[in-house]
């Protein structure tokens, strides 16, 4: 569709100009001789589990975003609690806590990995690559994943808590919580756009539309209104807080544009969404104008921001470890 051809330019420039130093010490063919098969094994894996579950490219996607938001792209996400271990598991954080998904398919691509090259693949490189083929398969962009991780020996349940986006969160929240990862206002409006599949639980969105700013029976007035009783009825008040609306309602499976079109109609599901077309005078409103103007525009700079997101805090060369396990270190 032209944006992957245009993808290894991309990366040559990134390379060359160093925008984020660790980009050095990943490489797109790092497993070249000790695991050749590593993206055709994984791929082959996720298309299979995705003919089960449509939402499975979405879980996958995020399970990447999640785990470089904390500590860094490390794996830690991964890992179960483990008290003995002094591992403090990252899935019982707030944002995480029955609504991470997808961990099932990262292990059963570790158990081929681990078959055909022992100890060799990092589960950190596993979510890199694994996203990457989620959001190609579900008609998004491709992009060389850079590789090379190593996993992290712990996790970190409160810099979960602190450090990953809540529904609720202002702008000025927002840009930090992407700014401590030398991720900018592009990089948060294009990554936002991975909202374009997947599902969101009601407890993320109901005091947005029955208790807005604390005031019971009130919702924001952002929300188009048709879309409001729209939104109401799936999250009625009082009602299943664990029931999920799709993010995206014109193509909830897809991944293209239309997020940003819905923005523009107000029909964005979570506040921290919509807030990016809802903040006049912020920069983030003419970016959401061109990527829903322009889906190329939109992959082309989503897979830069992946690119980026991707070599926050790696541990490379002799740290950290290759888990044979993804749930729990060696």
């Amino acid at each position: 569709m032209g944006i992957s051809n245009a993808i290894p330019s991309l990366l040559l420039s990134i390379l060359m100009f160093g925008v984020v130093g660790n980009y050095a010490q990943l490489t797109s063919d790092f497993y070249s001789t000790t695991c050749p098969n590593v993206t055709v094994i994984t791929r082959g894996l996720i298309e299979q589990a995705s003919r089960s579950d449509v939402r499975l490219t979405a879980k996958v996607m995020r399970l990447h975003f999640h785990d470089c938001f904390v500590n860094g792209c490390d794996g830690s996400v991964l890992l179960d609690a483990a008290p003995a271990d002094g591992v403090e598991g990252e899935k019982e954080a707030f944002q995480n806590a029955g609504s991470l998904d997808g961990f099932e398919v990262i292990d059963d691509i570790k158990t081929a990995l681990e078959n055909v090259c022992p100890g060799v693949v990092s589960c950190a490189d596993i979510l890199a690559i694994a996203a990457e083929i989620s959001v190609s398969l579900a008609g998004g962009p491709s992009w060389d994943v850079l590789l090379g991780r190593r996993d992290g020996r712990t996790a970190n349940r409160g810099e979960a808590v602190t450090a990953l986006p809540l529904g609720p969160d202002s702008l000025e929240i927002l840009t930090s919580k992407f700014s401590v990862h030398n991720l900018d206002t592009t990089d948060l409006v294009a990554l936002s756009g991975a909202h374009t599949f997947g599902r969101v639980q009601c407890g993320v969105i109901t005091n947005r539309l029955h208790n807005f700013s604390g005031d019971n029976g009130q919702s924001d007035p952002t929300i188009e209104p048709e879309f409001l009783q729209t939104l109401r009825r799936q999250c009625p008040q009082g009602g299943s807080l664990t029931a999920r609306v799709n993010l995206d309602d014109t193509s909830p499976d897809s991944f293209d544009n239309d997020y940003f079109k819905n923005l523009q109609n107000n029909r964005g599901v979570i506040e921290s969404d919509q807030i990016l077309f809802s903040s006049t005078g912020s920069p983030t409103v003419s970016l959401v104008n061109r990527f829903a103007e322009n889906q190329n525009e939109f992959f082309g700079n989503f897979a830069r921001s992946m690119i980026k997101m991707g070599n926050v805090k790696v541990l490379t060369g002799t740290e950290g470890e290759i888990r044979r396990d993804c749930r729990r270190v060696n």
